[in-house]
């Protein structure tokens, strides 16, 4: 079971988060999402559970709970391509336009007379 972890401090590291969550079951990965270019953490994380049941009682003993001077977020992560289709919008692409088709907009492509 994979569980999100947010409003980490921003110095948070993946060992931290590790240890906060040690108590709580066998632990498989622990990690800190981290901005590269301003080497820090970007305030949340992801830890996973081999056994589910350890994840549930992981969230419930976390959740709301005070680390670094902020209050932990803690539920369980969402699938990465889960909501209603994918994330490039209703017309899919990466933003595009909605004009006509580009030989018949006057300039480049299409036919030359």
């Amino acid at each position: 079971m994979k569980l999100y972890v947010g409003n980490l401090p921003y110095d948070a590291r993946d060992e931290e988060l590790r240890q906060l969550f040690a108590t709580h079951g066998t632990i498989a990965t622990a990690l800190v999402v981290v901005d590269r270019l301003k080497d820090r953490s970007r305030g949340f994380g992801f830890v996973e559970f081999d056994d589910p049941n350890q994840g549930r009682a992981a969230i419930t003993a976390v959740h709301g709970q005070e680390f670094g001077g902020r209050t932990l977020v803690c539920n369980e992560a969402r699938s990465q391509g889960g909501g209603s289709g994918d994330r490039r919008g209703p017309r899919g692409g990466y933003g595009g336009h909605s004009g006509p088709p580009r030989e018949n907009r006057g300039f480049g492509g299409g036919r030359r007379f």
